[in-house]
C-alpha cells in the first residue's frame, strides 16, 4: 500500500544453500517497510520454520498505513503507537519499530544507539555460519573462510547424531585456530544433548546454542549443569518472562533477535533484564538485509558476542552502508538513524 507507509516483499538469494535442523533453502523471503519521503526504513523477516503467516504481517502494515495520526516523535512513544494498530506477529512489529527508530534518529541527527544513551558500537568480529552438511563439505567450507576467526556450526539434523562429532573433528582439523560456536537449533533431546556435549567439549567450544527443543527450558538447564561451556537460548527466548525461566533453570546466555522480540526497544529491555541476572548476551539475526542487521548492530556496546553475518551470506542486499573487514569484523554505518542508503542499481 502506498502513502505514508508502504511495504515491499523481496526474495533474498543465499550465496550457497543453507541447511539447519529444520530444513534447507537457497532463498528467504524478506519484507522492507518504507515510511513516506524515505524518512524511515524497517524490515520484517522470519524463516519458514517459525510458522508465521506473511499475510498477518502485511495486513498489519496496511492497517498502520491507513492511520492519520502523527508518527511517534520519541522512542518512548513507539510501543504505544504500534499497539494501537492491534496485534501482529513479532517481525511485523519489529519492522515498524526499526522504521520509527530510523525516522526519529534522522530527525534528531543521531544514530540509534544515542537515542538510548548506549555505548557507541565499535567494529566487532561476527561469527560466520556454516550450514549442516557432510563432515568433508563442512571442513571445506571452514577452510574457504580461513580469514574468519569465529565459526558458528549448525548441527542438530534429525537422525544424524552420530555425524555431529565427525563434523566437528573435520572442521577442527582444518581450522585449529578458530573459535567454534555450535547451534543445534533445538534439534536434540535433553538426554542425548547431555551425552553429545560431553563428546564435543574436547573441541574447545566457545558456546552451544539451543541444544534442546524450544519448550524444554528445564532440559536446557540440565545440559548447562553438565558442562562449563555456556549454553545460550535462542528459540526458547521470546519474552521477558522467558529470561526469568531461563535464569531459574541455570542457562548462562541468551541470543536476542529483533524479529523474535519485536524490535529495538524490547531488545534493549531484554538485554537489561538478562544482565541483571549476570547472563551473557549474543546479538543475532535471521537471514536479513542490512536494515535489520544494522538496527541490531547499534546494541553492540552492551553485548558479549555478535552473530550478525547474514549480509555476508546473501548476494542481493538492497542497502549499502554496513561493511565487513576481510576478517569478518562488522563496521557499523555512520550517520543519523540507521545510516544506510538504498542501492540504485
Amino acid at each position: 500500500m502506498a502513502g505514508r507507509l508502504s511495504w515491499k516483499e523481496i526474495t533474498l538469494t543465499l550465496k550457497t544453500p543453507f541447511t539447519v535442523s529444520y530444513g534447507s533453502s537457497s532463498t528467504r523471503t524478506a519484507f522492507w517497510v518504507r515510511l513516506s519521503e524515505d524518512s524511515g526504513w524497517g524490515e520484517g523477516t522470519i524463516p519458514f520454520y517459525y510458522g508465521i503467516d506473511f499475510k498477518e504481517m502485511t495486513d498489519f502494515w496496511d492497517r498502520c498505513a491507513l492511520r492519520e495520526d502523527p508518527f511517534p516523535e520519541t522512542v518512548d512513544q513507539i510501543r504505544q503507537w504500534i499497539a494501537q494498530s492491534g496485534s501482529a506477529p513479532a517481525p511485523a512489529i519489529a519492522a515498524l519499530d526499526i522504521a520509527f527508530h530510523d525516522r526519529i534518529g534522522k530527525a534528531a541527527g543521531k544514530p540509534i544507539y544515542q537515542l538510548y544513551d548506549l555505548p557507541a558500537p565499535v567494529p566487532t568480529i561476527t561469527s560466520y555460519t556454516l550450514s549442516i552438511d557432510t563432515p568433508e563439505a563442512m571442513a571445506q567450507m571452514a577452510e574457504q573462510v580461513k580469514d574468519y576467526p569465529i565459526i558458528k556450526i549448525k548441527l542438530g539434523a534429525a537422525g544424524q547424531e552420530d555425524l555431529e562429532e565427525a563434523r566437528l573433528e573435520a572442521i577442527r582439523k582444518v581450522r585449529p585456530d578458530a573459535k567454534l560456536r555450535l547451534d543445534a537449533n533445538a534439534g536434540w533431546q535433553a538426554a542425548e544433548a547431555v551425552q553429545l556435549v560431553k563428546r564435543l567439549e574436547k573441541f574447545d567450544l566457545e558456546m552451544i546454542e539451543q541444544p534442546t527443543p524450544k519448550d524444554d527450558i528445564a532440559g536446557m538447564g540440565l545440559v548447562q549443569a553438565e558442562t562449563d561451556v555456556p549454553i545460550v537460548a535462542d528459540e526458547s527466548l521470546q519474552s521477558l518472562a522467558d529470561i526469568d525461566r531461563l535464569h531459574a533453570a541455570g542457562v548462562r546466555g541468551i541470543n536476542v533477535k529483533l524479529m523474535k522480540c519485536g524490535g529495538i526497544a524490547p531488545a534493549v529491555e531484554m538485554i537489561q533484564r538478562a544482565r541483571s541476572y549476570g547472563m551473557k548476551i549474543m546479538l543475532g539475526c535471521m537471514v536479513e538485509t542490512s536494515i535489520g542487521v544494522t538496527a541490531m548492530a547499534n546494541l553492540i556496546g552492551i553485548a558479549d558476542w555478535i552473530d550478525l553475518d547474514t549480509p555476508l551470506l546473501i548476494s542481493n542486499d538492497p542497502f549499502s552502508g554496513l561493511n565487513y573487514t576481510e576478517n569478518a569484523a562488522l563496521i557499523p554505518p555512520q550517520g543519523a538513524g540507521l545510516g544506510l542508503t538504498l542501492k540504485t542499481h
